[in-house]
């Protein structure tokens, strides 16, 4: 058997690991990445880019709706060919898949130890293979767990049997179902859930709690779910689910708004959250702590558990789960790796997060629960009347952007609309360089553009500010 001495070993081949890999190497460290499934990113094979092209389809498909408001006329009926659109999405798949795959093979064959790893001491663990015998111990200088995540799987869900889903299946189809139940209105179930109604599939998206999309205030959550529940079948709020399987289908029943249901579906699709990948990596054996979850309680500013040499990056330590999160995060564990005891603490951006529904939603800086209501002022603007957006007949939405009273700092967003993606990219970056709102409002606006709707609620925030300084001034 063989046993190898290294400086760094890097559990998980993803974007967290790749980075933390090549980060500890160009320190001039000895390292080694560890790898039981496949080889490529969450992002490439399940998760941003495949979803990215499901709903690039059903936009196309949608757009044909709103032809009659322009005075254009089609006649017959569009048409969707669900083999033709799950081809391409497979197809474009993998040619992601495989640019990722083209770094994989630039990594040394020394440097890759194909297995799952488990840890059997505070710098000591072995690899086993496929059949879950050891195939190498590895002693270990530090050590980087950026071992991902995978689906939840509520246990209400599992009665669907082999006709339960996760978003990892949806790439494999080869065609089209006819009706979808989707469960969990957040990220994904929103994404894919809009995308396959507007692809013909019947789609029912069930919650729990009332919450729709990533939003913790209470004028945006309440737009989000009105919005998107007048586009399809949405049950925020149901309650006392059971699930039959059915011949080739499930029974779905629930109560929803006090009345009573019952539908069947062809698929059930878990979009419920994911877990880190953190059980069976014998945790236990590292001394490390570990939180009521079983994760490793870190310093997000270093990637570094407590004071050991472990450090835990990406999806796996359950912070932030987004790809260009997890990229700065193996980043800074495989740099603090290599400099050990030497860590430092790395850069971290300012939080931005996307919904690629339509209408787009974002969040950027600063959670709106962390804000104190006392010192803070909120932004708004409506879409419904912005010029650009009733151009483009793409007039749904509500901006907040959420400023400091005292310092006119601007802290964070929150935003469904149109080109959300974009306008979260422009706060993201002026609130990172820390800007005021009439640091902002002083930089150029175009006319017509749809970031002008921002420009008004910056106008709106600084009004309040204004009356919010000028009050304290009365009152002293």
């Amino acid at each position: 058997m063989q046993h190898l001495p290294v400086d760094v070993a890097v559990i998980g081949a993803g974007t967290a690991g790749l980075a933390a890999y090549r980060a500890a190497v160009a320190a001039g460290k000895r390292a080694v990445i560890i790898e039981g499934g496949p080889f490529g990113t969450t992002c490439a094979r399940v998760g941003c880019m495949p979803s990215k092209l499901l709903i690039a389809a059903a936009e196309a498909a949608h757009g044909i709706d709103k032809w009659p408001a322009f005075g254009l006329r089609l006649d017959g009926a569009l048409r969707v060919d669900g083999r033709a659109v799950m081809d391409r999405v497979r197809r474009e798949r993998d040619r992601f898949v495989g640019f990722v795959l083209e770094g994989v093979e630039g990594i040394p064959v020394r440097d890759k130890l194909i297995g799952y790893a488990r840890f059997t001491g505070p710098t000591t663990l072995e690899v086993l293979g496929a059949t879950g015998q050891v195939s190498c111990t590895v002693e270990f200088g530090r050590a980087v767990i950026a071992t991902g995540s995978s689906p939840d799987l509520p246990l209400p869900l599992r009665a669907a049997g082999d006709r339960l889903i996760f978003n990892d299946d949806v790439f494999d189809w080869h065609d089209l179902p006819s009706s979808v139940a989707v469960f969990g209105p957040g990220v994904i179930g929103l994404e894919l859930g809009q995308a396959l109604h507007r692809l013909g599939v019947a789609v029912h998206v069930f919650g729990r709690s009332g919450r729709v999309g990533p939003f913790q205030d209470p004028a945006l959550q309440d737009y989000a779910r009105r919005t998107m529940a007048a586009e399809f079948p949405l049950h925020a709020d149901a309650s006392d689910v059971a699930l039959t399987r059915n011949g080739d289908a499930v029974e779905v029943r629930f109560t929803s708004e006090g009345q009573s249901q019952t539908l069947r579906v062809d698929y059930v699709l878990a979009a419920t959250g994911r877990t880190p990948n953190v059980r069976g990596l014998g945790l236990e054996h590292t001394g490390i702590a570990l939180d009521a979850h079983g994760i490793p309680l870190f310093d997000r500013h270093t990637l570094q558990c407590g004071d050991s040499l472990i450090f835990i990056a990406g999806d796996a330590n359950a912070d932030l789960p987004l790809l260009h999160e997890a990229a700065d995060e193996g980043r800074i564990a495989g740099d603090n790796a290599a400099r050990w005891p030497h860590v430092v603490p790395g850069q971290r951006r300012t939080p931005i997060a996307v919904v690629f529904s339509d209408p787009q939603m974002a969040v950027v800086g600063s959670p709106f629960a962390s804000l104190d209501p006392s010192r803070t002022v909120t932004g708004a603007v409506s879409f419904e009347d912005q010029g650009r957006s009733r151009v483009m007949l793409r007039n749904k939405g509500l901006l907040h952007v959420y400023a400091d009273i005292d310092s006119g700092l601007l802290l964070g967003a929150e935003m469904i609309g149109p080109d959300a993606e974009h306008i979260a990219h422009l706060l993201a970056w002026v609130i990172q360089l820390g800007q005021t709102v009439d640091g902002v409002l002083a930089l150029p606006f175009y006319h017509p553009v749809v970031e002008e709707g921002l420009r008004t609620a910056l106008r709106d925030a600084k009004a309040q500010r204004d009356v919010a300084l000028a009050t304290r001034t009365i009152a002293a």
